[in-house]
C-alpha cells in the first residue's frame, strides 16, 4: 500500500470511528523534523519551497506557539506549562540550504528552529553543509541553536566488524563528546544538552550512554511529545516531499499524544522473535477499540489481542532488514487524532 493510499485509509477509520475527546489538560508539543529545503533532487528528504512555505503559513493562521527545542526541553524537565498548539522545528544534519532557504523564511517572521549537527562535515568544509561562519551568524541572531548529532554521522546500534562491546562503547561515546566539543568551539556557547540519534537509530545500550551524559534525545518516529514521553527516545514527524503535503502537515500539527500507561516492548531492536509483537497499555478506557495500527508502508497489523485497557499487535509477516515502524492512531474528536509509534531494527 502506497503513503496516499494510507492517508486516505486512515482518513476513512478516523470520520467512521466515533470520536473520544481531547484532554485539554495534556499538555504537549509536536516536534517537526527537516533536513533539506528545495532540494528537489532529494525528495526522500527534502521539501519543495512551496510546501514549505504552506508550512508556515498554515502555523501562523493558526495562531500556532513556535518554540526552539530547548525551550520544550526545559518545560518538561521543570513540568512548566506548554501553551496549546504548540510546535518546534528542528532540522538535522546542517545541509547549506537551512542557511539558504529555510533560515531567511523563519528570520521574516521570527521565528526560531534547532538544528542538529553532525560535525565532521562541517570541519571538513563539505560543500552542501553550512560552515560555521553561517552557522554562527544565524546563531547571533538569537532565533537559531544548534545541537548534537553526533559527530560523523555513524549507525549507533551496529557494530564495527570485529569491534567488542566495550571498544563499541568507546566509539560512541567519542562520537558524542566530540561533537559537543566541536559545537561549543566553534559557536562560542555551551550547546544545549540535546540529541538527535542519526538515523533515528537507537537500543537500549545507546540510550544508556546518551543518559548517562545527561541529554534529552530524539527520533525520528512519528508522534507527540506529551508530559509521559520517554525522554530517551521523543518523537519527531519526519518532513519530506512525499509526506509534506498541506493535507498531511496539518493531520500531524493537530495530532495528541496517545494516553499510555505503558508499552512493551521498549526495546527496538529485534531479538529472536520476527515479527515483534507489541503491547499498548492504556490510560484512559475506550481508546484500545478505536485504535488502528499499521506498519510505516500501511500495511495493517494482525490484533493478537484487544482488551478494555490494552492492544496487542503484530505485523503479519517478518520485518525486513533495516529500520521499520508501527504506527498507531486513535480519534480524539473534532478531526483530530491521538498517535503513537514504535520503531524496530532488524540488524545484526
Amino acid at each position: 500500500m502506497g503513503r496516499m493510499k494510507y492517508l486516505l485509509l486512515l482518513m476513512l477509520l478516523l470520520a467512521s470511528a466515533p470520536p473520544l475527546h481531547a484532554d485539554p489538560h495534556d499538555e504537549h508539543a509536536v516536534v517537526l523534523m527537516y533536513h533539506r529545503f528545495a532540494e528537489d533532487r532529494f525528495p526522500s528528504t527534502s521539501v519543495r519551497l512551496e510546501q514549505f512555505q504552506a508550512h508556515l503559513a498554515y502555523l501562523a493562521e493558526h495562531d500556532y506557539t513556535i518554540w526552539p527545542l530547548s525551550r520544550l526541553a526545559e518545560a518538561l524537565r521543570e513540568n512548566q506549562p506548554i501553551p496549546a498548539r504548540t510546535v518546534v522545528l528542528t532540522v538535522d544534519d546542517a545541509y547549506r540550504s537551512v542557511y539558504e532557504v529555510a533560515w531567511p523564511l523563519l528570520r521574516e517572521r521570527g521565528w526560531p528552529m534547532t538544528v542538529f549537527v553532525s560535525t565532521e562535515a562541517s570541519n571538513q568544509g563539505r560543500a552542501d553543509v553550512m560552515s560555521w561562519a553561517q552557522m554562527r551568524e544565524m546563531q547571533q541572531s538569537g532565533l537559531v541553536e544548534f545541537a548534537n548529532h553526533t559527530h560523523s554521522h555513524p549507525h549507533l546500534p551496529r557494530r564495527l566488524e570485529g569491534e567488542d562491546h566495550e571498544a563499541w562503547q568507546a566509539r560512541i561515546r567519542h562520537e558524542i563528546d566530540t561533537a559537543q566539543e566541536d559545537l561549543e568551539r566553534h559557536l562560542g556557547v555551551k550547546p544545549p544538552m540535546l540529541f538527535a540519534y542519526p538515523y533515528g537509530e537507537y537500543d537500549r545500550s545507546v540510550a544508556h550512554i546518551v543518559s548517562e551524559r545527561g541529554y534529552m534525545a530524539f527520533g525520528q518516529h512519528s508522534g507527540v511529545v506529551g508530559r509521559h514521553s520517554d525522554r530517551l527516545a521523543l518523537p519527531r514527524y519526519a518532513m519530506a516531499e512525499s509526506w509534506a503535503s498541506p493535507e498531511r502537515f496539518a493531520l500531524r500539527v493537530r495530532s495528541l499524544p496517545m494516553p499510555l500507561h505503558d508499552f512493551q516492548p521498549w526495546e527496538p531492536r529485534l531479538g529472536e522473535q520476527n515479527p515483534p509483537s507489541l503491547r499498548l497499555n492504556f490510560s484512559r478506557p475506550g481508546l484500545s477499540g478505536q485504535t488502528n495500527c499499521f506498519l510505516g508502508d500501511g500495511t495493517p497489523l494482525d490484533v493478537l489481542e484487544r482488551q478494555s485497557k490494552s492492544l496487542t499487535v503484530q505485523n503479519p509477516r517478518p520485518l525486513p532488514a533495516g529500520r521499520s515502524r508501527y504506527n498507531c492512531t486513535a480519534p480524539a474528536g473534532d478531526g483530530r487524532f491521538y498517535w503513537f509509534s514504535q520503531q524496530w531494527l532488524n540488524i545484526d
